[in-house]
């Protein structure tokens, strides 16, 4: 049986939900990831039973379900350096005062209700980002001590462990889409992230390919090696060249679009990234979770771009065989 396909509204929050609902019934989808901001899923309003019927009634209306909700802008804000970058991403009760250890514990916060949320609407999984203190220590001068990241990954754990125990209390996972600038980027950050929350299962990862791919990582490799935390997946394109460009994987500062670039998000088949190795690879790890697409194209129109992307998903999508392909040329299984 094919996974169901998804489109993520995070890209769409300038829309109601009924009209991103109405529009993805109509580009071909079967089911909404809601976004935890604009109006598609509000927390504070989700605490109430009678909002999260009312949101699932809406995705009925037009013939679509949720798997999961996303929480990424706030989730970002738990372990970061606060500055006014986050106060343009934050709901205005979680920016506060904007004193950052003030909104580092009402993220959190907002997080826990974010868990309980889930559960009211009915879902397993939600979706986000853990932001990272140590993201600035990547690659710096002068030097940065073992110390330096060890209490990286320490203070996340301290913030991240107590928001966990509630997401165990409620049954749901948490599934960090691995990317720049949070505490887990590659395989081998995310592999020290769970070493310190002491590979606890309520933490995962939401696989999202096109944030390795231009970095070099193996995308492929990291479904293998995490396959029992896969708890969700974004079907996400990213083209990067093959050949130097005057800004590197670092971006040197340009905006998406910028023809000097390395790498760019595409539309889904149309940059580098490998599906079909990526949908054999969750077949072995017994994924049957949604795919949910996260359109990003700087060069393209986004409607074209979303129905072309899930018309790209149900093509490159298939379930794993039951049997050896070989097995009917045994005698015994021959029938007569």
């Amino acid at each position: 049986m094919a996974r169901p396909v998804t489109l993520f509204t995070g890209q769409w929050a300038d829309l109601t939900l009924d009209t991103i609902a109405q529009k993805a019934k109509a580009f071909g989808y079967d089911g909404l990831e809601l976004a935890c901001w604009g109006d598609h899923f509000d927390v504070t309003q989700a605490q109430d039973q009678k909002y999260c019927d009312d949101r699932q009634a809406i995705l009925a209306k037009h013939g679509l379900k949720t798997w999961a909700i996303s929480t990424h802008l706030v989730g970002q804000a738990v372990c970061d350096n606060i500055d006014e970058r986050h106060k343009a991403i934050l709901p205005a009760h979680v920016w506060g005062n904007g004193k950052p250890e003030d909104v580092r514990k009402r993220a959190a916060d907002e997080v826990i209700k974010t868990a309980h949320a889930a559960k009211k609407l009915g879902v397993k999984v939600v979706n986000g980002f853990t932001g990272s203190k140590i993201w600035s220590l990547l690659y710096s001068f002068p030097p940065v001590s073992d110390a330096q990241i060890e209490e990286g990954y320490a203070d996340f754990a301290r913030r991240w462990n107590p928001i966990l125990d509630e997401f165990k209390k409620c049954k749901v996972k948490f599934a960090l889409e691995v990317h720049p600038t949070e505490i887990a980027f590659d395989t081998v950050s995310a592999e020290r992230a769970l070493a310190a929350i002491g590979h606890r299962p309520e933490f995962g990862f939401n696989y999202d390919p096109s944030h390795l791919g231009y970095q070099g990582v193996d995308y492929v490799g990291f479904i293998r090696k995490f396959a029992e935390r896969i708890f969700h997946v974004h079907m996400k394109d990213v083209y990067w060249s093959d050949k130097p460009t005057e800004a590197g994987v670092f971006g040197g500062h340009t905006k998406f679009g910028d023809p000097r670039r390395f790498w760019e998000f595409r539309s889904l088949g149309r940059g580098t990234i490998n599906f079909e190795k990526i949908i054999r690879a969750l077949n072995d790890a017994q994924y049957q979770g949604p795919l949910s697409v996260e359109w990003e194209d700087i060069g393209m129109e986004r409607e074209h771009g979303a129905r072309e992307a899930a018309a790209f998903v149900r093509h490159i999508d298939f379930a794993p065989s039951k049997v050896a392909f070989d097995a009917a040329f045994d005698k015994k299984a021959q029938k007569k």
